[in-house]
């Protein structure tokens, strides 16, 4: 096999061949012996310089993202502890960037850094290269680390986002109930009363459907009811109370609501099972979780006493 020192053309000629013979490819024609090699060839960089643009770049586009993310955080602050939130946050964001790189690391910067090492005559710059090395190793192990200390925080997060979702019904009703309490100074007396709320979106009407009403219960404090006065009549001393006496008023005008309890179905949507939700004065609580505590409903037909 020879190749032209020409255009690289590989010709299965010999190399007595190709010196009477023209190059198949350009038409070169030998005009003498290859030289020999020089004694004292200059080491090679290359390979050194490979491992540190590698290195200096995994760990530059960490830093970058880290201090991206530590400017745009709001507030803005330097200390010890922004910057490990800044650079946890970074390892999540790289965090597929980093699996490539482990590869490169491991079958590519290794096998190149082990082949310096074992010609070190033949190549510049090894401790360049070992320092290239070391940084693009660190970058993947440091995401790993930063990644495996947010871990626990990033479940219970994902673990209040979902409990959040599966009690989203609790909430609403706990906001449209607060809603009332704010528009009329005091909680329904039944869900039906739900229905005086402005709904410009559906939102109150599809809550109803979901709530049972039997579960609702309003507490009621009885205030204090104004005495109506008869107004006297001209020239009358003596009034007769059985005819002059007004018709009492409803004792539902004088009653404020200002407590409730609802239960609503937990997870498996099972109605007085373990994981049920208690809404208690706009507070969620898990059934399991909850002491009972009994809710006086107080009926607006009780006859008021004289």
């Amino acid at each position: 096999m020879t190749i032209c020192p020409c255009c690289g053309f590989k010709s299965s000629h010999s190399a007595g061949a190709i010196s009477s013979e023209a190059c198949l490819s350009c038409g070169a024609h030998s005009v003498g012996e290859a030289l020999p090699r020089p004694e004292h060839e200059l080491p090679s960089y290359g390979r050194s310089l490979l491992l540190v643009v590698t290195g200096a770049l995994s760990v530059l586009v960490f830093v970058a993202d880290a201090i991206i993310t530590l400017v745009t955080h709001k507030p803005f602050s330097l200390g010890f502890w922004s910057w490990i939130a800044a650079a946890e946050t970074a390892a999540w964001h790289l965090k597929w960037a980093m699996i490539p790189l482990t590869l490169l690391v491991a079958f590519g910067s290794r096998r190149i850094y082990r082949s310096i090492l074992q010609a070190p005559d033949d190549f510049c710059g090894l401790r360049y290269a070992r320092n290239g090395y070391l940084a693009s190793a660190a970058v993947p192990l440091l995401v790993l680390v930063l990644i495996g200390v947010t871990v626990p925080a990033r479940l219970r997060h994902r673990q209040w986002g979902i409990e959040a979702a599966d009690n989203a019904q609790a909430y609403a009703s706990g906001r449209v109930l607060q809603e009332y309490l704010n528009t009329f100074g005091k909680y329904p007396l039944d869900k039906k009363d739900l229905a005086r709320l402005p709904d410009p979106d559906g939102s109150i009407a599809a809550l109803l459907k979901e709530i049972d009403a039997s579960e609702y219960k309003p507490s009621a404090e009885v205030a204090a009811v104004p005495q109506r006065n008869p107004r006297p009549l001209r020239g009358a001393v003596i009034r007769n109370a059985s005819l002059s006496t007004a018709p009492d008023e409803p004792l539902s005008e004088g009653l404020a609501f200002t407590n409730y309890e609802l239960r609503l179905p937990g997870v498996d949507k099972i109605m007085n099972s373990e994981d049920d939700l208690i809404v208690r004065d706009g507070v969620v609580h898990k059934a399991s979780d909850t002491p009972h505590r009994g809710v006086s409903n107080t009926s607006a037909a009780q006859p008021r006493q004289p």
